[in-house]
């Protein structure tokens, strides 16, 4: 994004909680994690948000066998929220370890410990370390560029779609949400018109954030607006057609497992059903491709 219009948004603070564990795959052996193939591996679930960032980078990447990927359950089985399957890499991770065992999480084969469960930094290792003949997701000079969106995307759709859709708030606090996300999508609708994607005409990480984003605001946070909102929210033409042409990409397509999100969504969400979940904005199935690149119908 252009220099005017990415210094504001690079002032709105990230909403992102500090992970359980922040290591990096770094470029040679004195950073203790380099990169090698095969002895990484991830371990997903795309019925979550950051799982399907992950899975949506890996596929751009091609990197199935230089850094294998375990995809797990839509929704979490253990009373915790985590997945049975990760606790041994937790415990053997961090002694006496009593949080959850939640996902994304990046491991270490070698050591059987975890190197990462924070999306964005395991982002950034697999393009930058395993992403040779992929495409540029982060090009250099953009890094400020992307978190920008990330940032906008993170608090101005997923934040704003969340207060405005919260049991029990005050009806001036969610009406200053909805049009604190309705000024965010009219400025991303501005931005995309005659633009196919987000920064300097290709595919980057700013892309894969926004799509998904996109994706919660419809699949998971429409269910909990009111059918005014979420049709303001659909009136947006040009941002939706990037949706609908990033989902027709294999590599975004393949991995959106809508059942998985609405499974996960209700097996987590105590708030009550608006009527805007009978106002779906796209038909998400009939555009997603599979890993063919073939639409399904």
């Amino acid at each position: 994004m252009s220099s005017t219009s990415s210094t504001p948004l690079a002032a709105i603070p990230a909403p992102r909680s500090a992970p359980t564990f922040r290591g990096r795959i770094g470029s040679d052996a004195r950073s203790g994690h380099y990169a090698v193939p095969r002895r990484y591996r991830l371990h997903l679930s795309t019925a979550c948000a950051d799982g399907l960032r992950i899975a949506v980078t890996h596929s751009l990447l091609g990197l199935d066998e230089s850094c294998p990927a375990v995809f797990l359950s839509a929704v979490p089985d253990c009373p915790s929220g985590g997945h049975s399957a990760l606790r041994p890499l937790y415990e053997a991770s961090a002694h006496r370890y009593a949080g959850p065992a939640t996902a994304p999480v990046l491991s270490d084969d070698w050591s059987g410990r975890i190197v990462s469960t924070h999306a964005p930094d395991i982002m950034r290792d697999l393009a930058r370390h395993f992403g040779e003949g992929g495409p540029q997701l982060y090009p250099c000079g953009a890094e400020s560029e992307i978190e920008a969106v990330e940032r906008l995307c993170a608090e101005g759709i997923e934040d704003a779609a969340q207060r405005a859709g919260a049991a029990g708030v005050e009806q001036e606090e969610r009406d200053a949400a909805v049009g604190r996300l309705l000024e965010t999508l009219g400025s991303l609708d501005r931005w995309l018109d005659g633009r196919e994607h987000m920064l300097r005409d290709e595919l980057t990480a700013a892309d894969v954030e926004l799509w998904v984003s996109l994706v919660q605001l419809d699949t998971v946070h429409r269910n909990h607006l009111d059918a005014a909102a979420v049709q303001r929210i659909a009136d947006h033409p040009h941002l939706w057609a990037y949706a609908r042409r990033l989902a027709a990409h294999p590599a975004f397509g393949t991995h959106l497992d809508l059942d998985g999100i609405a499974r996960r969504h209700h097996a987590r969400c105590r708030g009550l059903e608006a009527a805007g979940a009978a106002v779906q904005i796209l038909d998400w199935a009939a555009h997603a491709a599979d890993e063919t690149g073939a639409c399904r119908s």
